[in-house]
């Protein structure tokens, strides 16, 4: 599926902050920034990724935030208070 097929579907531009403890520094904390299309607010594409990072990767997770914006909004229409003609 295409990013715009995806985005009339309800995905939303999703960046999430991923705190870390450093597997060779334990006592340091990392951030990672990822960035999907992903459905609010269950947010399946992320929780795929948390889970594999938690299977896969040495750097404990700390903390995750996340924010999300739709890219496809209803168009804004403003209506003029006046009128010039030349």
């Amino acid at each position: 599926m295409s990013d715009l097929e995806k985005q009339l579907q309800d995905y939303r531009l999703t960046t999430a902050h991923i705190y870390y403890y450093r597997p060779d520094f334990e006592r340091l904390l990392q951030e990672y920034i990822w960035q999907e299309l992903d459905i609010a607010p269950r947010f399946p594409v992320l929780r795929k990724f948390l889970d594999f990072w938690d299977k896969n990767l040495d750097g404990k997770l700390h903390s995750v935030r996340v924010a999300s914006l739709e890219l496809i909004k209803p168009a804004e229409m403003k209506v003029a208070d006046s009128l010039i003609l030349h």
